[in-house]
Formats: C-alpha cells, sequence, structure tokens
C-alpha cells in the first residue's frame, strides 16, 4: 500500500455526539504519524439515505477543516437514493475546493452512474459495476476515461453479484474501462485492498498484466499529483517486470 483516499461519514459518529473536529481530527492524526509510510488524504461522505439538509448542515461543519479533506463522496444505502438528490450539496462542495466522487452503480442501476457523472459531476465512480449493462454508457466511460473504482468482496457481500468467479471485472477490463481494484468498509466487508486484489486473482483468474493494469489504474485515477502518480506507476511496472524502480 502506498497511498489511500480513504473515505469518512462524519453523520455517523456525530448523531452519536462525537464533534466533527475529533473526527477529522483522529483520522488526521493517524495519517500524519504514518505520513513517512504511506501518502493519505480524506474524503468526507454524505449518507445518501438521510436527509439532504444534513448533508449540507455536515458540509458546512467541515469547512473550518477543509485544509486535510481533499473531495466528498455519496455513500451508505444506494437504492431509492438517486445521485441527483444531492445536487446543490455537491455544486456548493466544488464550490469549496473539493473533488466530487459518488457510489453509483453497485446496488443501484446503471442510470445512477449517469446521474453521478451530469448531476453531481463527479471525478470519478464508485463501483459502476451495473454501468456494464449500458452499451452507451459503458462507450461514454471509456472515450472520458472515467475511473470506476471497484470492491469485489463488497459486491459479493451485499448480493450484488452471486459469487466472485461471476464478478463482471474481466468484462469491464475487455471493454477497456478505467477500473481499478480497491476495499470497502474491510472490516464488514472481508478484507482490505490485498484481500480483494487475492479474491479478483483467484476467483477470476486474473492474469499479471491485468493485475498491474488494475493497479496502474488506481494510481492514474488517484488525486495525487502528476509526479507522485508517474512515480507510483513506475513502481507497478517494475514489480510487474520483476526489475529494480
Amino acid at each position: 500500500m502506498r497511498h489511500v483516499e480513504m473515505f469518512f461519514d462524519p453523520q455517523a459518529h456525530m448523531a452519536r455526539g462525537v464533534p466533527i473536529a475529533d473526527v477529522i481530527g483522529g483520522l488526521s492524526d493517524a495519517i500524519d504519524e504514518h505520513a513517512g509510510e504511506v501518502s493519505a488524504a480524506l474524503i468526507l461522505c454524505f449518507l445518501r439515505d438521510q436527509p439532504v439538509a444534513d448533508a449540507e448542515a455536515t458540509l458546512r461543519a467541515a469547512e473550518p477543516h477543509l485544509d486535510r479533506i481533499v473531495g466528498v463522496g455519496l455513500d451508505s444505502a444506494e437504492v431509492g437514493h438517486p445521485p441527483s438528490k444531492f445536487t446543490a450539496v455537491f455544486d456548493r462542495a466544488r464550490e469549496l475546493g473539493l473533488k466530487p466522487v459518488a457510489h453509483a452503480g453497485e446496488e443501484g442501476p446503471a442510470g445512477y452512474v449517469r446521474e453521478a457523472l451530469d448531476e453531481l459531476g463527479v471525478l470519478r465512480v464508485d463501483h459502476g459495476i451495473r454501468a456494464i449493462e449500458d452499451d452507451d454508457l459503458v462507450a461514454r466511460l471509456r472515450r472520458d476515461r472515467t475511473p470506476l473504482t471497484v470492491c469485489p468482496l463488497s459486491n459479493v457481500r451485499l448480493g450484488c453479484v452471486p459469487g466472485i468467479g461471476l464478478h463482471p471485472l474481466p468484462e469491464m477490463l475487455a471493454a477497456e474501462l478505467n477500473v481499478s481494484v480497491h476495499s470497502d468498509d474491510p472490516a464488514y466487508f472481508g478484507g482490505y485492498a490485498d484481500t480483494n486484489y487475492a479474491a479478483a486473482r483467484d476467483g477470476l483468474g486474473l492474469s499479471t498484466e491485468e493485475l498491474r493494469t488494475l493497479a496502474e489504474n488506481s494510481f492514474r485515477s488517484s488525486f495525487l499529483d502528476e509526479a507522485a502518480r508517474t512515480a507510483f506507476t513506475r513502481e507497478v511496472r517494475a514489480w510487474e517486470s520483476g526489475q529494480p524502480g
């Protein structure tokens, strides 16, 4: 692990009386403590199954701490909570200089991916596995090189796919989508990034070249600066080739 862009849900903590300053402060302390080992950034997520007004209040509460936050996201129960509900709060987040991402097309339909792009202006789609059901959407995602951050073990745990061997990741790779592998709430969904890579390799028979592509895509899709992305992708290529970086 070289770089982490960590989602966190302040609403879940604030509802239990934990101030947002403590939430962000605790995560920031951990990032600073391990800065010599791994780089990290924070993405503040809104709970889509909570009222939009709560998301707006959360963003306002976070404004004094924006120096520690790189972006905003949208997560939690997807079905029945389309991205378009949160257009106004995402507009405000962009005004504040935050990079927008959103969970879409995991439990929800491919249309939610399109909404996330068109209504929220997301730079990256989290999950997005159901996009493969829509040929026009696939063509758009391929053309624009839109990042799709896939979490195979989460998809299986939530019943979005019946088993790892039936996951659409190989089809997404074959369609030349900008897809990469990640973890999703590792303690709950059964594994960190390495476990997800192993599950994809063993359950889907992915080749070393395909694993290398996934890893390179993850760095190219990150919010790191160009120099850092280049250095990390060079490291991935060196690992694949067995040559020193």
